[in-house]
């Protein structure tokens, strides 16, 4: 039933394209462009600044990997004169409709093609045999800023010196967070340097700032952690002496819980250090609602929960 109705949700998405359909669309002069994850209607924000219209189908605690349209979705993207998505497969169930949306000459853009693939993590769970989780690399996102830049510069080339000063000030923010995170993670030395979380999201902030990171659920949140997976993880822990494990805003903190059960009832003890940000950002409106914030709130988390 699922993939007789995400079908007929494709076709529907097509049909609207193709007819251009009849919703209201903002038309204020400015480029409308739709985002998927909240760290890309971010990124769009910095960048387009007051120049652009962006609308975000994800809000935060939104878990991208398993994320349906809904009807307004199809509107909005309908509506967009552009779409930015991650790519890689993070947007699993949304895939199929970008690409029959570019074949119908709708403009979207997957911000991951613009980094070198040898420079990716490779993965089994995921179509394009890649980690999609490019975020928590600071350098990738730098350049996926330069990117974004150049599209909508072309998009739009009356504010392309507009996109240009954004992005600019914006890559100097970044430059500074990755100085200040590397500072902060320098204060761990290398043996406390262990990262245990639901899933496998961070890999990319592993291999960027040396810490070793074990993910309970694999890669993507639709797989399931099994009662071995728990047993296993915990061994691990115990092996290791890690102080803390985490917990994920966009996953059910139900198997950290279990896997810290685990661990204590080998006779160790192991805390919840917190809730890490991983598939998308925090509340609007909030630090953590912005990518800076965001990074810098979880990077601030794991240093103090393992020290």
């Amino acid at each position: 039933m699922k993939k007789i109705t995400y079908l007929l949700f494709s076709v529907l998405a097509i049909t609207l394209v193709a007819c251009k359909s009849n919703t209201k669309k903002q038309d204020n002069g400015k480029l409308n462009v739709v985002t998927t994850t909240s760290m890309i209607t971010d990124l769009l924000q910095n960048i387009g600044g007051n120049a652009i219209n962006v609308i975000g189908l994800m809000s935060s605690g939104v878990d991208p990997h398993l994320y349906k349209a809904s009807e307004g979705d199809v509107s909005k993207l309908v509506d967009a004169d552009v779409v930015f998505y991650n790519g890689l497969h993070l947007e699993g169930k949304l895939v199929d409709v970008f690409e029959k949306m570019e074949a119908s000459s709708k403009k979207t853009i997957a911000i991951a093609d613009v980094l070198n693939k040898n420079k990716l993590i490779g993965s089994e769970y995921f179509a394009s045999n890649y980690d999609p989780h490019i975020w928590f690399d600071i350098s990738f996102w730098k350049q996926m800023t330069i990117y974004v830049t150049e599209e909508l510069k072309k998009l739009d080339s009356k504010n392309a010196a507009v996109f240009e000063e954004n992005s600019k000030k914006y890559i100097m923010k970044l430059d500074a967070l990755e100085v200040e995170m590397k500072a902060l993670a320098n204060q761990l030395p290398k043996e406390k340097r262990i990262l245990v979380t639901a899933h496998d999201a961070f890999n990319y902030f592993g291999q960027a700032f040396d810490f070793e990171v074990v993910g309970l659920q694999g890669l993507s949140t639709a797989t399931e952690a099994g009662v071995k997976d728990v047993q296993e993880l915990a061994k691990f822990i115990i092996s290791k002496n890690v102080k803390a494990i985490f917990v994920e805003s966009s996953v059910p903190k139900r198997t950290i819980e279990a896997l810290q059960e685990s661990v204590k009832s080998k006779g160790h003890k192991v805390i919840i250090g917190g809730t890490l940000f991983s598939d998308a950002l925090g509340n609007k409106g909030t630090e953590e609602g912005t990518y800076l914030g965001m990074f810098r709130y979880n990077v601030t988390t794991i240093v103090n929960a393992l020290k």
